[in-house]
């Protein structure tokens, strides 16, 4: 089978095509013959090296790159019930400390990593929603007093705010949010990002660029429950400045800077809370909870890819791995998904 590796950190250069066995899963493990391969900035960050490898580092044994995907089982493990062959899934966490992503014609993943996907949901669909919508729901479900999981009617009277809502995570948000009813507010930075956010959603967009934030928040609501950011050392003020009381800022990534600075004094009055995400290391609870949510929400037909959605969408062949994972490294407006098979 065709897969893609790298056997050292680097640039995109370092991925490679190569032919491979074709694995056979191990006890509690499904086979999944790949449709459609997800590619998020985490996985261009393991590439160019963290943690203990490092930059140009070797990668023992060989890392097939990707969380996300989707496709169809057709193996299993011992202890894992047969009638999973042959059914349409979605992948989540396939590459997480494990040789086996998602970017090759076949992976393997502990069954608990691989949900059923709708016959209505295509591989699209499917591929897009790991890594962006956990960590969404995560990020959503973060605040005091709040829900611990999402649907309608759970966020019903809370006001979310969604900084960059045209990105992979924010169109998560906002989708998710939606369905639960929340009054949605996104912050954007150019008209066509604000087209996006309202085709996923949002009901009010504010171009930061060129508007009061602040301001304008301010104009519509009284305060904000959940801010769900991309950017805190940017937005930090803004963030205090219209957090509701017992409200929180839930940061999943460092966008425009790697330090933040909160203004103490006043974000103790509201009793505000500032948490951070990454999805890998949630607690095991919320992660089950996100699954089972993201699911429910894709049966309902809640959640859609494309750009009518809010979410234009990146198709690059299995060799040309390297430019998808380059164009998640450029900042690329939506997502970028590998056509491993049509």
């Amino acid at each position: 089978m065709r897969a893609i590796e790298y056997r050292r950190t680097g640039d995109p250069s370092v991925l490679t095509l190569v032919e491979r066995p074709e694995p056979d899963p191990g006890p509690g493990e499904v086979r999944v013959r790949v449709h459609r391969s997800g590619v998020n900035p985490t996985d261009w960050k393991s590439r160019r090296g963290t943690g203990s490898v490092g930059a140009d580092g070797p990668v023992e044994p060989p890392q097939v790159p990707g969380q996300d995907g989707a496709g169809v089982v057709d193996a299993v493990g011992p202890g894992v019930d047969a009638a999973l062959v042959g059914q349409r899934v979605w992948i989540w966490e396939a590459a997480w400390r494990r040789p086996w992503g998602t970017t090759a014609e076949s992976t393997v993943v502990p069954v608990r990593q691989v949900v059923p996907l709708p016959d209505a949901a295509s591989f699209d669909l499917g591929a897009g929603l790991g890594i962006p919508f956990l960590t969404a729901h995560r990020c959503l479900t973060v605040t005091e007093d709040g829900p611990v999981t999402l649907g309608p009617g759970t966020l019903q009277g809370r006001v979310v705010l969604v900084a960059g809502g045209a990105g992979a995570v924010g169109n998560a948000a906002i989708q998710l949010a939606r369905w639960s009813d929340a009054t949605v507010i996104s912050t954007v930075s150019s008209p066509d990002k604000a087209q996006l956010a309202v085709a996923a959603g949002a009901d009010h967009v504010i171009d930061y660029r060129r508007q009061d934030a602040v301001a304008e928040i301010r104009k519509l609501v009284p305060a904000v429950h959940t801010v769900v950011e991309v950017a805190p050392a940017q937005n930090a003020a803004l963030d205090a400045a219209v957090i509701a009381p017992h409200g929180s800022v839930a940061i999943y990534a460092n966008n425009g800077g790697a330090d933040v600075t909160v203004p103490i004094a006043a974000q103790m009055v509201p009793n505000a809370r500032w948490q951070f995400v990454l999805i890998y290391t949630a607690p095991p609870a919320a992660k089950a909870r996100a699954v089972a949510d993201v699911a429910a929400a894709v049966g309902a037909g809640a959640i859609r890819a494309g750009r009518d959605a809010g979410l234009p969408l990146h198709h690059f062949p299995l060799e040309r791995a390297a430019q998808a994972h380059a164009a998640v490294e450029a900042g690329a407006v939506g997502k970028v998904l590998i056509d491993v098979r049509p």
